[in-house]
């Protein structure tokens, strides 16, 4: 099945309520990071977008926060925005709707208790659904406390049959003003992520375009 790089454009229409991508014609990109933060390709993404002067937005997962703290503080303390991803990267179509929102905010409570006296100034209403599945009566009930943040742009960098080279020039391509990008900070993105990630950065910085972060 080959996964496209650019969102349908039905999808949009299908779902407004969520957020696919920003509305605007400045050159500005919305880099995202899922499946973090995890030790080695998080701490790559982080040293990218500081020789860039990039900002991007980190959908976490719960479970690696609690792992991994000090790559989540280092997140924050770089100046980007993070999401909840679900504590365990569940599937919305495969988890009934009460299980879901307990492990959306099992997230939520390990974001806080990772970062102990800073706690109080802490607080995040991104969410981005892991696998883009979510189902109706989920997306109701989260809206009111959630920006669920889909994409416009997926890097497919997860793909182990796709190679780097594919995966810079299909993201190039598929990247508009406002576009909401998807890389992934984890192990089995690390090869095409390392690749394309700062070619990515640095082809739209000489084009002009600023990188900025889904603030919560």
């Amino acid at each position: 099945m080959i996964t496209p790089h650019r969102t349908p454009f039905f999808l949009p229409l299908l779902f407004p309520s969520l957020l696919w991508r920003v509305p605007t014609k400045a050159n500005e990109l919305y880099l995202t990071f899922d499946d973090g933060p995890v030790t080695g390709p998080t701490e790559f993404a982080l040293q990218a977008l500081a020789t860039f002067s990039a900002k991007a937005t980190f959908f976490c997962i719960g479970d690696n926060i609690r792992k991994h703290p000090d790559i989540f503080k280092r997140i924050l303390m770089q100046g980007h925005a993070v999401g909840n991803h679900t504590f365990n990267h569940l599937n919305g179509w495969k988890n009934t709707v009460n299980h879901y929102i307990h492990n959306i905010k099992t997230c939520d409570t390990e974001m806080v208790k990772s970062l102990g006296t800073q706690k109080t100034t802490f607080i995040t209403d991104l969410f981005r659904p892991p696998y883009g599945r979510i189902t109706p009566k989920q997306i109701q009930l989260l809206k009111s406390d959630y920006r669920i943040v889909m994409w416009d742009v997926l890097s497919v960098d997860y793909n182990k049959d796709l190679s780097p080279e594919a995966c810079l020039r299909n993201t190039i391509r598929a990247a508009r003003p406002g576009s909401i990008i998807v890389f992934h900070d984890s192990v089995k993105a690390e090869k095409n992520m390392t690749y394309a990630l700062p070619r990515v950065l640095d082809h739209f910085t000489n084009e002009g375009f600023v990188f900025k972060s889904l603030h919560g």
